[in-house]
């Protein structure tokens, strides 16, 4: 993946209210979005992308309410790179690293293994950003087309 996330050409923006109806309108969101932008739905990637998003934003509205009253989801894609980030005001930030390896307080099982596995199988990479007031994160997935 050689293309920066800011130099990615397409890009769309969902804010959702943090329940559950938000995981199917985040994933029918992707699906749209990624047919306009061009990538195939038969794309090996796609069936995973579309997995790990359904699962992050899952975990915002099962686990980050209260404070979230909202999931943000940003999708980017370009000739190589397919990204999307999922966003809440949630202050934990999870151990993603952790949650591969099955370090560190019973983690290694559920979502985020699921969601670690399947972007580290494809060559992607996923990151927790803070926001600059500590109080919510976005976890960001960056996988190769």
């Amino acid at each position: 993946m050689s293309t920066p996330l800011e130099a990615l050409p397409h890009r769309h923006v969902l804010t959702l209210p943090a329940q559950p109806p938000a995981v199917r309108v985040a994933r029918e969101t992707a699906e749209a979005a990624l047919a306009e932008w061009g990538v195939s739905a038969s794309h090996p990637a796609v069936g995973p992308a579309l997995l790990i998003l359904a699962e992050l934003v899952a975990n915002s509205v099962r686990h980050a309410v209260p404070p979230t009253r909202q999931v943000t989801v940003t999708y980017a894609a370009g000739p190589d790179c397919l990204a999307f980030a999922v966003h809440d005001r949630h202050p934990y930030r999870p151990p993603l690293h952790a949650a591969r390896t099955g370090t560190g307080g019973g983690a290694g099982t559920g979502g985020l293994a699921t969601v670690m596995e399947l972007t580290t199988g494809l060559g992607g990479t996923a990151v927790v950003r803070g926001d600059r007031d500590g109080r919510g994160k976005s976890i960001w997935i960056t996988l190769p087309l």
